[in-house]
């Protein structure tokens, strides 16, 4: 497995009202994915963990991955200060 880096960080607002996270690349937009998502669990969010682990597996491209993640923060209403 590889982690790849984001080409633009992704900073998304944690669980904790008022914190945020700078989510850097697919391993740990998957942890956070996998761990510390604040939102709801739905399609788009198993869409997006596929896609981080698809990129550490060397399976896809890490633009898909961060694309995916940013559609299940908005299906998710999880806040994201930097697209």
């Amino acid at each position: 497995m590889r982690d790849v880096p984001f080409e633009k960080p992704v900073t998304v607002e944690t669980a904790h009202v008022g914190r945020y996270l700078t989510i850097t690349g697919t391993e740990q937009a998957a942890d956070f994915l996998l761990h510390e998502w604040p939102g709801k669990r739905g399609s788009k969010h198993r869409a997006a963990l596929r896609a981080a682990l698809d990129v550490l597996e060397q399976r896809k491209a890490v633009g898909e991955a961060r694309r995916a993640f940013l559609v299940a923060a908005k299906e998710a209403d999880v806040f994201v200060r930097d697209q």
